[in-house]
Order: C-alpha cells, then structure tokens, then sequence
C-alpha cells in the first residue's frame, strides 16, 4: 500500500513539474505583453521600446520599475510599475505615466484582489481621471478625509488611500530616479 502511495505521488508531481514548464514561457509572455499594454495606457505615443530602457529604483516594498517612453528621442514620460501594501486585500499593483514634468497622465490597475463592486472601483474612470494632470510636488494626493484632494470611493476608503500610497509611491521613484 505504501509502494502504491508512493507512486501516485510520484506520477502526480511529475506530472505537475511538466505542466509547470510547459506552462511557464507562455505565462511569462503573457505577462509581457500585459506590462507593454499597460505602459501603453499610462503615457503618451512613443516609438522606443520602454521594456529595453527600463530601470529599477528601490521602495520599502522592493524595487519598483520604470520605463521611459520616448517619442524621435524624446522623453515624453516614464511609466513606473508601483504598488501598495496598505489595501482593503493586502497589496496591489499599478502602472502610472508620468510627464517630464511630473506630472501624472495616467493609470492603470496591474493586478488586484480587492472587494468586487467595491474596491474594484479604483479602475472606473470616475475614480482614476481625478489623478489625471495633477502633479504630486504641488497637489495633495491623498483622499478628502485625510487632507487630500482625492473623493475617495463610497464604501471603499481603504482601497482609495491605497491607491493614493501606489501613486506617490511612483511619484517618489520618479523623484529618486533622476527621470533617467
């Protein structure tokens, strides 16, 4: 019975370990061409590869990445992929644009697993287009509540002071990166 046990195990992790590596390539291209879209989103048109030119800049949540977008040779903003710790779930992760000068483009949601019809608000234009042209050196970006000019969500006001802290997060790797 034990021999039998062992050779179930056996087979299953085997069989496990060659789904895993079959699986693994197409994931991480998956992946890819998710970040190049969302980089897409968040900065003006660019005809450099970002993902070529992309540095790191170290947060107290590991290192964040920053892509520069560049139009003929010109920096027309610098995507960075941020997160947060401090959401309703625990963590997620967001792209943000940001101009030459700071200031902010755009957004968009990387990964999350925040409450559905809740947290899950923070992609809806309503919420994220407050973000849109404001510059986090000179605007508060941080909910009503809390001194900020952000409405945070109905409902949701973890989830909106979590997204305000990927913000800055962003704001302050782009601050420390030397916008390279």
């Amino acid at each position: 019975m034990v021999l039998s046990l062992f050779g179930v195990c056996a087979i299953a992790s085997g069989l496990l370990g060659y789904m895993n590596a079959i699986t693994e390539g197409p994931i991480a291209e998956s992946k890819a061409k998710a970040k190049l879209e969302a980089i897409r989103k968040v900065v003006p048109e660019f005809n450099n590869n970002p993902s070529e030119e992309k540095y790191t800049v170290q947060s107290d949540l590991g290192e964040l990445e920053c892509f520069p977008a560049k139009k003929d040779g010109q920096m027309v903003g610098t995507a960075i992929s941020t997160k947060t710790n401090i959401a309703f779930s625990g963590s997620f992760s967001v792209m943000v644009g940001i101009k030459p000068d700071g200031t902010l483009i755009n957004t968009s949601v990387l990964e999350h697993k925040e409450t559905p019809g809740l947290g899950t608000k923070m992609m809806e234009p309503k919420f994220k287009n407050q973000f849109v042209g404001k510059n986090p050196g000179t605007n508060k970006i941080k909910v009503k509540k809390d001194g900020g000019e952000i409405d945070a969500i109905t409902a949701a006001t973890i989830s909106s002071r979590a997204f305000c802290d990927a913000i800055m997060r962003a704001y302050n790797a782009y601050q420390k990166g030397g916008q390279k």
